[in-house]
């Protein structure tokens, strides 16, 4: 049986039991500067910033502006506006960045992973080849490229610019 060590993750996993606050990040982030809050672009009923601790380089999430913590609970309206910014979010991200792929997910509840467990959110993950490497696996470490100022102007121009439809659309 092979192990991955991830040591970094006890700290998550001993907090797991403990009160979550009623201060929602995610009904906060709107009220704020975007530049500040780091929010890339807004919908009518969503809006799309990147995750100030990042996977990869380029890594958003997306969520509404209603506090509701699970995507059934979530509008008809809600749900096409969330739908639309996740495929406004990732043509804007190959236009800026030009990953190979992308990670999409969701974590619904706490020990799901969810960092916010009571407000719904998507994330959506750049991919390139090789961009996990021995410093994950190995040091226990992610190496991000790209100062966190730098990905929000450069994504905040691709979000700014026209959009075009991709193949299929």
């Amino acid at each position: 049986m092979d192990h991955l060590w991830a040591g970094w993750r006890s700290t998550y996993i001993k907090g797991a039991g403990e009160a979550v606050s009623d201060d929602c990040l995610f009904c906060r982030l709107p009220d704020q500067p975007d530049e500040e809050s780091l929010i890339v672009s807004r919908g009518q009923m969503t809006f799309t910033a990147l995750n100030r601790y990042p996977y990869t380089t380029g890594h958003v999430m997306i969520a509404p502006l209603r506090h509701v913590g699970e995507p059934g609970s979530l509008s008809a309206a809600e749900r096409s506006d969330l739908w639309e910014s996740l495929a406004v979010a990732q043509r804007a991200i190959e236009r800026a960045m030009s990953p190979a792929g992308f990670n999409l997910g969701a974590n619904l509840g706490r020990v799901a992973g969810a960092g916010v467990p009571g407000h719904f959110h998507l994330h959506l993950v750049p991919r390139w080849e090789g961009d996990a490497n021995f410093m994950t696996t190995i040091g226990a470490t992610r190496v991000i490229p790209e100062d966190l100022a730098d990905t929000w102007d450069n994504l905040r121009a691709a979000f700014q610019s026209p959009v075009e439809p991709t193949a299929g659309s």
